[in-house]
This record gives C-alpha cells, sequence and structure tokens, in this order.
C-alpha cells in the first residue's frame, strides 16, 4: 500500500474518532478538523478516474452478457470506410424499416433508378418498359423543379432508347435455346424384317 493511501486511511481513521468525539460533544477546533476531514473524502470521491468508472461499467456488463450476440460482431461494420454521405441516416432508415413512399424524392428517386433495370426485365412489353420509362423521367424533372428543401437531386434522366435496347438483349440472353432435333432414322428392309414393326434397335 502506498504511503498517499496510508495518510488517507489515517485521516479517515482520524474522522471516525472526530465523529465518535462530535456524538459525545467535542469542541469547534475537532469540529473543523472532522469538516475538512469530510471535505477531504468527498472530493477524493470525485476525482475517481473517469477511465477507471468506464473499465468498470465495460466489464460489468460482460459479466452480465449484454455484448453477447451483438448484430456486428465479427463482422465489418457496413459503410465504414466509404466517402461520406450527408444522407446516410434517411437511407438507413428508409432500408432498415422497409418504407416506400416515403422520404426526399432525392432519395427516392436514387433508390427507384438502382432498382429500375430489374423492373424493366419483369415486363413482358416494350410499350410497358417505354411507359415506366417515361414516367421515371417526368418524376426526375419534376422533382428537380420543386424547392422543398433537402438534399438536391442528382438522379439523371434516363435514355429511353438505349434502356429499351438494353432490356431487348437482356430479354433475348435470357430465353434459353431451342434444343436440337435428331433426324428419324429409317430403318432398311431387313431391319425391318428382322426387328419387327417397332423402333429400330
Amino acid at each position: 500500500m502506498s504511503a498517499e493511501n496510508n495518510a488517507f486511511r489515517r485521516k479517515l481513521e482520524r474522522g471516525a474518532e472526530l465523529r465518535a468525539v462530535r456524538s459525545w460533544g467535542g469542541s469547534a477546533e475537532e469540529d473543523a478538523e472532522l469538516e475538512a476531514a469530510d471535505a477531504e473524502e468527498r472530493e477524493k470521491r470525485r476525482k475517481v478516474d473517469d477511465a477507471a468508472r468506464v473499465e468498470y461499467l465495460i466489464r460489468d456488463a460482460q459479466k452480465q452478457g449484454k455484448f453477447d450476440n451483438l448484430k456486428y460482431a465479427g463482422k465489418p461494420i457496413p459503410g465504414l470506410g466509404e466517402h461520406y454521405d450527408p444522407d446516410w441516416w434517411v437511407k438507413g432508415l428508409i432500408q432498415r424499416e422497409q418504407l416506400s413512399g416515403m422520404g426526399p424524392p432525392a432519395i427516392l428517386l436514387r433508390i427507384e433508378d438502382s432498382e429500375l433495370d430489374a423492373k424493366l426485365d419483369q415486363q413482358y412489353t416494350e410499350k410497358q418498359v417505354r411507359d415506366i420509362l417515361e414516367d421515371f423521367n417526368k418524376r426526375v424533372i419534376e422533382a428537380r423543379r420543386q424547392l422543398q428543401g433537402g438534399p438536391p437531386v442528382i438522379t439523371k434522366l434516363r435514355d429511353v432508347e438505349a434502356d429499351v435496347e438494353g432490356w431487348r438483349e437482356r430479354r433475348a440472353a435470357a430465353v434459353p435455346p431451342e434444343p436440337e432435333l435428331e433426324p428419324p432414322t429409317t430403318r432398311t428392309w431387313w431391319q425391318r424384317l428382322w426387328h419387327g414393326p417397332g423402333k429400330p434397335k
């Protein structure tokens, strides 16, 4: 035990003695000494190192199992190391809560733009594809014109002709090729005679 701790312990013992004296009716000098000892003890408690307190709270939480089964335990934190996106919290909320149709138009249009090719691939006719692309472009232009605040609309307009051509190419690539048919085999007269009218052997 260090000399500083010994000195503090002696002061605490002296304070206990002075309290006992006070209960029996001590002098003003003893009361002043007791007050000084109490003040020093309070100051010592107040100066407890914050790092030690945090360390204690962490150890206590570990014993209680509060750090078990955390969502990203042993995994990289998503989005760490990417460039800063000022709309990260809105995107995260929309993704976590699976919200649709809610949020600033700039964010909703960016999300829709990233999923648009998959949506086009589900269409059956070129007219449906064109209608979807024209509607998307119209909403991008309207969002750029509105001055409602929020993040700026940076989503680009879609090139309808290029996207229709891309849809055609993806559709053609997705169709499986027709299987080749084997030409019918003809049997000679002696095979028909030998094996009968059934399949050739």
